[in-house]
Order: C-alpha cells, then sequence, then structure tokens
C-alpha cells in the first residue's frame, strides 16, 4: 500500500469507525475546561492613563507586564484584553515549552548562522529563568522537565535521527527496540531522546497563575477591552478602545494572530489554524500498554507532523492529547470562532491515534479543540518598533511559544527602554522575515506550498522544486 503510515491509518480506521470515539467530545479547549478558571475582570470604561499598556492578554503580553513591574515596581503597568487572559493561542496549545527560540536548532542554523550558538545559550537561560519565575511566583501548572522525544515513522527518518545524535553528545538515539521500550507503538522505527531542551506544563493554568503574578504586582487588568487603534501623541501614544481610551508613554503590542494594530507588519503573519484531541482518562491498564514511563513529550518527523503527551489532570487520571497534522489556512487571513471545530481534521486524528496505539482502540475522546497560530515565513520571532520607538511589537511564533514569548517580552522592554542589550543587537531582533503576500497570492501559495509538503512526505522527504526554491530565499511554510 503506498503512502505514508499515516495515510495508511485513514484508510484503515476510516470516517465511520472512529466518528464513535468522537460522539462525546465538548466542542471546547480541554485546558480551558476549568473550574479554576479565574473570575472575568472587569472592561475598561472611561480614560485611563499608565507609563505603559500592554495589548494582548496571551503569554507575551503577560510575561511583558510582569517583567515591567519587576524591572521597575514604582511604574504604572496596565493590560488590555480583547476577550479573556489566555483564551487563545496560549490556552490552546500543548504545553510544550521548549528551550529553542528559533523553532529548533536547525532552523535556527538556516535562518541565523552567525549568531545559532548564541541564541542556543540565550534559549536555555529563558527556560531556566521561566522554570524560576513559575516557583517563585507560586504557579500551579504542572511544570515538569520532561525532554522530548522524535520518532521516526518512516525508515528514510532512521539515518537522521542517528545522525543528529552523532552530532550532539545531549542527544540518545534509541533503535526500533529501545524506543518501544520507552513509548510503545507499532509505528515507531527509531527515536531521539533529549533530555533537557523540553518541559511540559498545563497552558491555560500558567497563564491564569501569570493574571494573579500580575495583579499582585500591581498590574491593571481589563478584560472585555479589544483596543481598535492607537494614535501618537507628544509625549506617548493614545489608545482607543470601545469603552474608552487609555494614554500611554510607552506601548507593547502582543496580539499575535490576530491583525496588528501597525499596518506596516500585517502581512509578516498569516494565521494557520492547529487541532487537537484529549483522551478521555485512561485506566491503569492502558498506561502500562504504552509505557510512556518517563513521561516525555513526542513528535514525529513528518513535515506535517504530529505532537502529544501525557497529561494529568487529577490524581489518577492521566489523559493523552493528541494533535497536529494538519494546519489550516483561510482565505484572508480570517479568524472567526467557527474554525476552532474541523470535524474531518477530528476524524483524521483519531484514526492517526489508533494506529499509534492500537492497544488503545477503545479510548474515547473528551475534547476537541483549534486555534490559530501566529505563523511567519522564518517560523520563529520578529520584532518592530514605531512612533519614535514609543510602541513595540512581537509576533510570529508559529506554534513554539510557550517559552520564546517570555524571552520576547523581555526584549520588548529592551527596546521600549531605548537601551543597547545583548537581546537587542541580535540579528534575531534587528531582521524581520519576508513578508506573505496580499490575496490570493497568500492563498494560493500556501496552498501550493502545502500540496509541495504532503508530496514530501509521500516521497521519502524528497523535496520538490517549490520547496527547494522557498528554502532559497528564506521563506517557507510549517505545520
Amino acid at each position: 500500500m503506498s503512502g505514508t503510515v499515516y495515510d495508511r491509518a485513514e484508510r484503515q480506521y476510516p470516517p465511520r469507525e472512529v466518528a464513535p470515539s468522537l460522539a462525546g467530545a465538548a466542542a471546547t479547549p480541554f485546558w480551558l475546561d476549568d473550574p479554576r478558571r479565574p473570575v472575568e475582570l472587569p472592561a475598561l470604561h472611561g480614560g485611563a492613563d499608565a507609563d505603559l499598556v500592554v495589548v494582548g492578554g496571551g503569554y507575551t503580553g503577560l510575561w511583558t507586564a510582569l517583567m515591567a513591574k519587576e524591572r521597575d515596581p514604582d511604574r504604572t503597568v496596565m493590560l488590555l484584553e480583547g476577550r479573556r487572559i489566555g483564551w487563545a493561542a496560549s490556552g490552546r496549545n500543548g504545553g510544550f515549552c521548549e528551550a529553542s527560540l528559533t523553532h529548533g536548532d536547525a532552523n535556527g542554523e538556516k535562518h541565523l548562522p552567525g549568531e545559532a550558538a548564541q541564541l542556543q545559550k540565550l534559549g536555555r537561560e529563558n527556560l531556566a529563568e521561566m522554570a524560576q519565575a513559575i516557583s517563585r511566583y507560586g504557579i500551579d501548572c504542572g511544570f515538569e522537565l520532561t525532554g522530548s522525544l522524535t520518532v521516526a515513522t518512516e525508515e528514510y527518518q532512521v539515518t537522521e535521527l542517528a545522525e543528529a545524535a552523532a552530532g550532539d553528545p545531549g542527544l540518545v538515539f534509541l533503535d526500533r527496540e529501545a524506543i518501544r521500550r520507552e513509548v510503545d507503538s507499532p509505528l515507531y522505527l527509531a527515536g531521539l531522546w533529549d533530555k533537557e531542551s523540553t518541559a511540559l506544563l498545563n497552558p491555560a493554568r500558567l497563564a491564569w497563575g501569570l493574571q494573579r503574578a500580575c495583579l499582585a504586582a500591581g498590574v491593571v487588568i481589563h478584560e472585555g477591552t479589544p483596543v481598535r487603534s492607537l494614535h501618537p501623541e507628544p509625549g506617548g501614544v493614545r489608545l482607543a478602545t470601545d469603552g474608552g481610551t487609555v494614554t500611554a508613554r510607552r506601548v507593547a503590542l502582543a496580539t499575535n494572530a490576530f491583525p496588528s494594530l501597525l499596518r506596516r507588519t500585517r502581512l509578516h503573519t498569516v494565521p494557520v489554524y492547529d487541532y487537537a484531541l484529549m483522551t478521555e482518562p485512561l485506566s491503569a491498564g492502558q498506561l502500562a500498554a504504552v509505557g510512556w514511563n518517563n513521561r516525555q513529550g513526542l513528535s514525529d518527523m513528518n513535515n506535517r507532523f504530529h505532537y502529544y503527551r501525557l497529561v494529568d489532570d487529577a490524581p489518577g487520571r492521566t489523559r493523552i492529547l493528541f494533535g497536529g497534522y494538519d494546519a489550516v489556512y483561510y482565505f484572508g487571513r480570517s479568524l472567526r470562532p467557527e474554525y476552532d471545530q474541523r470535524r474531518e481534521t477530528f476524524e483524521r486524528l483519531a484514526a492517526h491515534f489508533r494506529a499509534t496505539f492500537p492497544q488503545l482502540d477503545t479510548v474515547a475522546f473528551s475534547h476537541t479543540w483549534g486555534g490559530a497560530v501566529d505563523t511567519c515565513s522564518r517560523f520563529f520571532s520578529f520584532f518592530e518598533t514605531a512612533h519614535n520607538k514609543s510602541v513595540a511589537y512581537a509576533a510570529g511564533f508559529t506554534g513554539l511559544g510557550v517559552g520564546a514569548t517570555r524571552f520576547a517580552a523581555n526584549v520588548l522592554l529592551d527596546l521600549l527602554s531605548g537601551e543597547e542589550t545583548e537581546r537587542t543587537s541580535l540579528e534575531l531582533v534587528r531582521k524581520k522575515p519576508l513578508p506573505f503576500p496580499p490575496e490570493p497570492a497568500a492563498w494560493l501559495g500556501i496552498k501550493a506550498t502545502t500540496a509541495a509538503m504532503v508530496r514530501a512526505d509521500r516521497t521519502q522527504g524528497r523535496r520538490g522544486p517549490l520547496l527547494k526554491a522557498l528554502d532559497t530565499i528564506g521563506m517557507g511554510f510549517d505545520s
């Protein structure tokens, strides 16, 4: 039978067979379906002013607000969130917190070879500092430094993993028998265990913990307060919201996948929807059948890759999150609530889950959800300043922002301070990725690139003319 193991899985488990496992699933992100979610904070009404206004209540905004108060406790800081803290990407991701600031070391070498080693060092420092902050503020988000497993599901990928391990003493190559002792799946041909660069956590509880830390530090937070526009004024910036206006000396924009308030940056990102499933709690016997005693975060090597992990939501209650593969771009850079659910993707993921873990073929799913990823053409964050450097902007994390957003928050504060630092001198900060074209070229280009990636997965990873051309100009598309 032709195609990848996942093509074969879809034929083995067609929609009529996997649909019952999805029948009772809640159409909401598992992480946000939590009784510990904080009570909604009031929206802004009337006028206000602050030394620093942060726009966006995801990780980038929360870390920026919190560390602004750490740097200067007397500074007045206000955070404005259009809906709820952590409701978008920060509350919908897989909870993988990686040290890499560049969507993997290989991608960093490709785009910024002159400072790749420095960025690896800064990324490791950032992850350690993040762990310290989570402990210091008492944030109960299940942070655990498990490391990660990358698995080969096709023969040609085995050599790639072996070569990667040979060049790095921090990586452990696992042959077929060894990887199946770690996590038992008939699809696995080999694995690469990176024991130090990845932590797992509960993403929504991290956001809510940061919210509590911000409030305790004196940050004023308004939810339900979308910022519609910003206008420079003598000595600062005026921000217009539905309920009033705010005047700020400095502004940090942390809106990520949503349209930027700086028009010059709007073509640099596209929102791409990613989807995930959460299983019902597994029995002790089901867990034992899988193994996974070291609890690593796990992903495969395909262009359209899966990510998955164990999740403990109560003592003795463990589930599996299984997501990725489809990355869907909707015409016009559009963001709509109905895009959070995509039946065909959930059925595809359910089929892939059964093929990965046939010993769990009776397990049902409790939650299905999706959300937008702020994709840029180099796959990691970029920065911009405006209005005489009174406004700073960061975006483009491309699905690897749980850890990198904290580093970006430090960059934003450095840029707004006007001081030259190690971070602001980085080419990562000074150089922006190539923009995506306007419509309809963006839609056509992304669709063509996605099709080329599918072909590459089905032809032993061989990259065709389009992917090679995109590699040459430093622009591409990643799931």
